[in-house]
């Protein structure tokens, strides 16, 4: 079964590209590779293991090589958290944390909601002070 390794590895030029490129391309059980020089992003698809792929071009290149920390913005409950937001990331993009301190960070207790759906437009029968 093919897998989809992304790869993020910072590139300045046509060579830097050509050089990620060629460092994959010749791993056993690569299919195909992808470069994407301005998100700094490889995807190689292939029956490969992401650990030997980040290693081979960090060690082929000597470039910094991680697996892509992003996920798009508007799967993150508070893309705008210290700790999730990434001004190095490419544009729609969020760093992805699984930190249970950022997911409770929009969740209301429930007197809170209590407190503001009271004073709500939608529930009429709610405050008699309206």
């Amino acid at each position: 079964m093919d897998q989809t390794v992304e790869v993020k590895v910072k590139m300045d030029c046509e060579g830097c590209e050509r050089k990620v490129r060629k460092a994959v391309e010749g791993m056993k059980g690569v299919s195909t590779v992808e470069v994407e020089r301005k998100a700094n992003k490889v995807t190689v698809v292939g029956y490969v293991e992401p650990s030997k792929v980040v290693a081979r071009i960090a060690h082929r290149t000597g470039k910094k090589a991680e697996l892509w920390p992003y996920v798009p913005y508007d799967v993150v409950a508070h893309p705008y958290a210290p700790g999730v937001y990434d001004k190095k990331a490419p544009s729609g993009y969020v760093r992805n944390t699984d930190d249970p301190h950022y997911s409770q960070l929009g969740r209301a207790s429930s007197t809170e909601v209590r407190y503001t759906t009271a004073f709500s437009d939608e529930n009429p029968a709610a405050c008699v002070l309206m």
